[in-house]
């Protein structure tokens, strides 16, 4: 509710609101703007003030009118694009696009816990081991070492090493030779990706799936195939279908804590899957982001193939260092050369400063006991949450676990979550984890984030009007 005071008018508050979330990207070009009695309800504010602030914006250069339509945000303006007349903007699918939540990491929309945020809040991360292993490998004379060269393009061979050590407690046998490091586990998707595709060749990815890896693989002009993802691995009789139709070289797969979903590969479509890929000959690249949460045993791809159709791929951003930006692949004999050389193409080599850190916090077991830590904590929020939720009239649709909870909320999660940002939450709609973002009623939550009671008040409020209409 906004309220009017002596430095601001109604219309000016409103207008600014719309024009914060324009700029961080809240409100993704081609979006629409609620309509003008839609957005007087949910302000409670006149529509006459709502005219006002649309016209603010119109003169601010970042919405455009469409007869009949409504005001939709513009794309940004580049000096060429404005010595032409602006073509209309088709309304898009998702108000909060990909880049939203990423955007939202680094600009809090409110001092609140984020329920649609991907990461551990700060304080779960903090520990007086990192710090120290930094001291430790920062003398003078290693950062001399360190700092005044490139160093190795594959990686801190010290790192690559544990690394190879760490690989093998999950049945993933390597040579260090066959591990290369990363700007993390985004950067060696990139660097998987780049090598074995160009620009028009079909990739398969899971849907539902994580909204970046969607518009990473557009961005990179290729034809994004969905396969859908169910409890026990991707509906393999699509996935043949599309690759005998469209031959794709590579399938983008996350085994074990599967985003949005929380499922795990089960050990019988992992074996189905492996005979289809040796038989349609495409590589797949296998996710392991939240490999510190997994269950013990849990079945990887690469350990039962060997690293033979399958890149294994994984960091340490989500347990211990997001800033760190360690990230890693480990590939078949043959792929390292190729995968070595698109990394020299994007960013030569990779801190080793902070490589030999977290090669010390391996070694020492740190990194494992503050997983541990980590996984006991989620364990107790991952109760809360669901209790919370289910409280609310959420219907979780699939098994809690890890981090994320996928739920069913019965009533459109875009809507809702442009609702939510004016309460100061941001929560991740169903539509961001498909690739054509159709409409839905699900949406993801985090559960280190959404122990808030406070929330789920909002969220049950919130609900409830978008049930009866308002």
């Amino acid at each position: 509710m906004l309220l009017k005071t002596a430095n601001q008018s109604l219309t000016e508050q409103l207008a600014e609101r719309y024009a914060d979330r324009i700029r961080q990207r809240l409100l993704a070009p081609g979006a629409r703007l609620p309509s003008v009695r839609a957005c007087a309800r949910l302000h409670g504010v006149s529509p006459s003030t709502v005219v006002a602030a649309y016209d603010l914006l119109l003169a601010q250069g970042l919405v455009q009118a469409q007869r009949q339509r409504g005001f939709f945000v513009r794309e940004p303006l580049t000096p060429r694009a404005e010595s032409r007349s602006a073509a209309p903007l088709p309304p898009a699918q998702s108000p909060i696009n990909a880049t939203a939540l990423i955007r939202g990491m680094f600009h809090q929309v409110s001092d609140k816990p984020q329920p649609g945020m991907g990461v551990f809040p700060p304080d779960w991360l903090e520990s007086t081991f990192m710090p120290a292993a930094v001291r430790r490998v920062a003398s003078v004379r290693a950062l001399n070492e360190t700092s005044l060269s490139y160093g190795e393009p594959r990686g801190d061979e010290g790192l690559r090493r544990v690394l190879a050590q760490k690989l093998a407690g999950i049945n993933v046998h390597v040579d260090p030779a066959q591990v290369v490091t990363t700007v993390g586990a985004t950067h060696a998707l990139d660097i998987v990706s780049r090598t074995l595709l160009r620009p028009g060749d079909p990739v398969m990815v899971e849907e539902p799936g994580w909204a970046v890896e969607f518009a990473r693989l557009a961005a990179l002009g290729m034809r994004v195939l969905t396969v859908p993802r169910g409890p026990d691995g991707p509906d393999l009789a699509v996935m043949e279908r599309l690759a005998e139709a469209h031959r794709p070289k590579l399938f983008v797969s996350v085994s074990v804590l599967h985003n949005p979903t929380g499922y795990s590969l089960s050990p019988g479509a992992a074996h189905r899957l492996l005979q289809l890929a040796q038989r349609l000959n495409f590589h797949i690249a296998e996710d392991d982001t939240y490999s510190h949460l997994a269950p013990e045993h849990a079945t990887r791809l690469s350990a039962l193939d060997g690293l033979q159709r399958t890149i294994y791929v994984s960091g340490f951003a989500k347990i211990l260092a997001p800033n760190w930006r360690i990230g890693f692949l480990a590939a078949p004999p043959g792929l390292v050369e190729p995968l070595l050389d698109t990394k020299l193409l994007s960013t030569l080599t990779t801190p080793a400063l902070l490589e030999k850190a977290l090669a010390y916090c391996i070694e020492q077991g740190q990194l494992r006991r503050h997983a541990e830590r980590v996984r006991t904590r989620l364990d107790a929020a991952r109760t809360r949450s669901v209790k919370l939720a289910l409280g609310a009239g959420c219907r979780f649709a699939a098994e809690p676990s890890g981090l994320f909870g996928w739920v069913d909320i019965g009533v459109d999660t875009d809507a809702l979550a442009q609702r939510l940002l004016d309460d100061g939450y941001l929560i991740a709609p169903g539509a961001l984890f498909h690739a054509a973002r159709t409409p839905s009623t699900l949406m993801r939550i985090n559960f280190a984030t959404t122990q808030d009671a406070a929330f789920w008040r909002t969220f049950s409020r919130r609900v409830a009007s978008a049930r009866a209409g308002a």
